[in-house]
């Protein structure tokens, strides 16, 4: 932190520079960036999107900024504050502009279709939403990452979903809640080791201890997705989805090869390759082998855009183009141009802007002591442990609104209320389980969070439409709360060796 709560910083010529923030400071920020952001819901609907609540956030870093310089700080200091939060964002970016060019060149390849084309053939509409998200919990904990299972399977399942009829919102939040159940219990998740480390606590500890509420949550979710499934809306008939099938055979040779680049890519996950640079792999790969199974996919394409005839030359431009500017298909059935024309890295371009002003702006509230000026009267007021697990849970959730980073909403708790936990003799992974649930869940629950954008960007659907349907994203915090006020799985930490006893 930036030691705001000095009550004075004296700078080289011996004056005093710097004040600590009022409770008023800390709270016009976030009462600038509420109603911004409200205005901008009301004025544009779900397009705020696009551009409005990016301007708003943009507004709120230079709110912020001014009262950390009305506070005697300096703008080189905003500056590097600034200059911080961007550096911590960068594999994040990297990796959107990753997913963009994969799902563009899986695409050309054939891989989406593929998967599509099977998942209609097996995945029966009344059991979709629950097999969606059972798919997406096994991947996400194979791989550990919420994100490239949703850019890469759960693209695939909410084309199918798109196909046969079933509710995309919904699939979406089925896909959510499997990947973010995976990547929870994951022992390859960076964001599952981050809070074991930032908490102190076992690795495998950790992880036991979440499953006491994650588990429950999934199984929670998974009752409501069956429900949902059998009680949803008619779906697309037999003879339709055969004609949609019969279109896609005709565009793509569909057949298992298509697949390769998925495996790649799992292959290069496990194997621990940084996720930006095992997406790019894969996303060259499926290129190179549309060239060879895709010859009239990549003619058509091409011709699109007036590239060359040459079938290496114009492979090439396909591949090139398709990672930039994504996919473009044009067959004359609506639900099949809207799943294949996709991707690029262009598409993220919205997406990584609304990152970039979130997270900003999250850092200067945390650097100049805006954020402690608000929490620290939460603790102080948290005198049952419920009502300290309250008070996590509200950081968590409250951090990944006004910061719109799940990694911000996640380290500062586990920072801030580690020593509260000790002094209180509640076991680390009370606060690890609390911390995940907190913030690294709800984070794409929120549209202009990270992970909400990304979310919403790579699945087609907009956070508010998927929101009540992230269902184990929902339950999760809730239980952990829970446990807060029952003492259920609540472990003291009486002795040394009950700190790492197994929940």
């Amino acid at each position: 932190m930036s030691g705001a709560w000095e009550d004075s910083v004296t700078d080289a010529g011996g004056f005093t520079a710097v004040r600590p923030p009022s409770l008023l400071d800390a709270l016009l920020p976030l009462g600038v960036l509420a109603g911004l952001i409200a205005g901008a819901l009301a004025l544009f609907g779900l397009a705020a999107l696009d551009g409005p609540i990016q301007v708003a956030l943009v507004l709120c870093c230079a709110v912020a900024a001014l009262i950390a310089m009305k506070n005697g700080h300096r703008w080189p200091a905003v500056q590097e504050a600034g200059q911080g939060a961007l550096s911590s964002i960068t594999s994040a970016l990297f990796i959107l502009l990753a997913v963009g060019a994969l799902i563009g060149t899986w695409n050309l390849s054939g891989t989406i279709p593929t998967l599509v084309y099977y998942g209609i053939q097996v995945l029966s509409p009344g059991f979709f939403y629950i097999a969606a998200a059972v798919i997406c919990g096994v991947v996400a904990l194979s791989i550990g990452s919420s994100w490239t299972t949703a850019g890469t399977i759960g693209v695939g399942l909410v084309g199918i979903a798109v196909m046969v009829g079933v509710s995309a919102p919904i699939t979406a939040g089925a896909v959510i809640s499997g990947a973010y159940l995976g990547d929870k219990l994951s022992p390859l998740s960076e964001t599952t080791i981050l809070t074991a480390q930032m908490v102190k606590v076992d690795l495998y500890t950790h992880i036991r201890s979440q499953a006491w509420t994650s588990i429950p949550a999934f199984v929670l979710a998974a009752i409501v997705f069956a429900v949902l499934g059998v009680a949803g809306p008619a779906v697309h008939d037999e003879v339709a989805e055969a004609v949609e099938l019969a279109k896609l055979g005709d565009i793509y040779w569909i057949n298992p090869w298509n697949l390769l680049p998925m495996v790649l890519l799992a292959v290069l996950s496990i194997r621990k390759t940084p996720a930006s640079l095992a997406l790019l792999a894969s996303s060259l790969f499926a290129g190179a082998q549309a060239a060879i199974l895709q010859r009239d996919v990549i003619a058509e394409f091409v011709v699109g855009f007036g590239g060359s005839s040459d079938p290496i030359i114009g492979g090439v431009q396909a591949t090139w183009k398709a990672m930039a500017n994504g996919f473009a298909m044009n067959s004359g059935i609506g639900e099949i141009d809207q799943l294949l024309s996709r991707g690029g890295m262009d598409s993220m371009l919205l997406t990584i802007w609304l990152i970039i002003a979130a997270v900003t702006f999250g850092a200067l509230l945390e650097q100049f002591g805006l954020l402690d000026r608000i929490i620290h009267p939460l603790i102080a007021s948290a005198t049952t442990t419920g009502r300290l697990y309250l008070s996590v849970f509200a950081t968590g959730f409250g951090l990944n609104i006004v910061a719109g980073d799940q990694y911000i909403a996640l380290v500062l708790p586990s920072r801030m209320y580690r020593i509260e936990f000790e002094r209180r003799q509640l076991a680390p992974q009370n606060l690890s389980r609390l911390a995940a649930d907190s913030g690294t869940v709800t984070s794409a629950l929120i549209p202009w969070n990270s992970c909400g954008a990304f979310m919403s960007a790579v699945l087609g659907v907009s956070t508010l439409a998927y929101l009540p349907f992230a269902l184990f994203n929902i339950f999760s915090p809730v239980l952990s709360v829970l446990y807060g006020f029952t003492g259920f799985r609540i472990l003291k930490t009486q002795s040394d060796e009950e700190a790492g006893v197994d929940q």
